[in-house]
């Protein structure tokens, strides 16, 4: 009678609502993403509703012997209409909103058909649990709930043969969203079976009412958390992707970081570390970091060690992209010991050979990154004499 599995699946569906609550702020108008907050949001209150505690409230507080039962069956209805609408945006098509229409207007006709049987039927005895079965003969009583159970039942039939169609045509997340989806669809039409199974055994003179109390929550409860996830994973599966994108770029960018940490700690270049951040942010915290060191050593940098490290590269490997990141570690590790010499001459101020006229791209940090770890040859700069002074510091 407590209901865990009622507030458990509740919380897992209004969880996955609030997830996206940003995105129905931004979006208002989206009828796509309009749908899928409206399943989760009914999805979740139809669990809320069902609970024994909530329809104990619902009764005391409405004055009505099992009030709770039609104002849950409702919600159940607002939620197969919702999953049809949904439905419809998926498939998509010239006659999207006609059809909409007609779904809504059909579990519209239900709701008011729940509310007339229930107004036209006599049940005097509070059931929190077994009202399907309890009720399954009286009149008007069993046409509403035959009703109910048979609008869900078309809803997840519906929704898991079209998720799981299309999860055959695509790939990736996508392709696993609709199949939870499409499983989690399955799940609720088990409710509605075990339901159905016991109002006909209840008809027939038995008692299988375990099933309406016991299989019935469960596999709504499985129904309800594999669809959160499979709401969810299509519309996180390209953020994940981005941060272990962001993850690789993070640990592939630390030599040349760790390259530049002197310089950097000397300076206090570096911005404060980000805490609790996202792998995006702090790739962003080290790229600037780098950056921020690249400025710096911009008038150390010789323009004749990168052309002739570039260039020798080139000729070894044939691959541009090697060279340039061959060279690049090049001038910065030279750039990186003039500046860090206490003996150093000043760089003169005109900027001439300069070379943050090519400012290197993440994807290029990243190469320099490689060959500063032996990824990449890299020539070894030519010593300069002592006290020689050159655009870019000693050659």
């Amino acid at each position: 009678m407590s209901g865990l599995i009622n507030y458990v699946s509740c919380g897992v569906l209004w969880l996955g609502l609030l997830v996206k609550a940003p995105d129905l702020l931004q979006h208002r108008r989206d009828p796509y993403l309009r749908a899928i907050c409206a399943v989760l949001g009914l999805a979740g209150l139809c669990f809320f509703l069902g609970a024994p505690p909530t329809v104990g409230a619902v009764n005391r507080i409405g004055g009505v012997p099992n009030l709770a039962a039609p104002v849950t069956y409702v919600a159940i209805t607002g939620y197969c209409a919702a999953s049809q609408v949904l439905i419809v945006h998926w498939r998509g098509g010239p006659r999207v909103h006609r059809t909409a229409r007609r779904w809504m207007l059909a579990y519209a006709v239900v709701v008011l058909a729940i509310a007339a049987t229930f107004t036209l039927g006599d049940a005097p005895v509070e059931r929190r649990t077994d009202l399907d079965t309890y009720y399954a003969t009286t009149p008007f009583i069993a046409q509403m709930i035959v009703l109910y159970l048979l609008a869900h039942l078309t809803t997840v039939t519906v929704t898991a043969v079209s998720a799981l169609r299309w999860a055959r045509q695509v790939r990736g997340g996508l392709r696993a969203g609709l199949t939870l989806l499409g499983t989690g669809s399955l799940c609720g039409a088990g409710y509605s079976v075990a339901k159905l199974v016991a109002v006909g055994a209840r008809w027939s003179g038995r008692d299988w009412s375990e099933l309406g109390t016991t299989v019935s929550p469960a596999a709504a409860g499985l129904g309800a958390l594999l669809t959160v996830v499979g709401v969810l994973v299509p519309l996180m599966t390209p953020q994940v992707t981005e941060w272990r994108r962001a993850r690789r770029t993070y640990a592939r960018l630390e030599p040349l970081e760790r390259a530049l940490d002197d310089l950097l700690t000397r300076r206090t270049l570096r911005l404060p570390r980000p805490r609790l951040a996202s792998p995006t942010t702090r790739l962003m915290w080290r790229q600037t970091s780098i950056h921020n060191a690249l400025s710096h050593l911009d008038v150390y940098f010789d323009r004749e060690v990168y052309d002739r490290t570039r260039a020798g590269v080139l000729e070894a490997t044939g691959d541009p992209e090697r060279a340039e990141a061959a060279a690049w570690a090049a001038v910065i590790t030279a750039a990186v010991r003039y500046e860090a010499d206490p003996g150093r001459e000043v760089p003169p101020p005109d900027g001439t050979g300069r070379l943050l006229d090519r400012v290197p791209d993440p994807t290029a940090l990243a190469r320099i990154a490689d060959a500063l770890t032996g990824g990449v040859p890299v020539p070894a700069a030519a010593a300069v004499p002592s006290g020689t002074t050159t655009t870019a510091g000693t050659v």
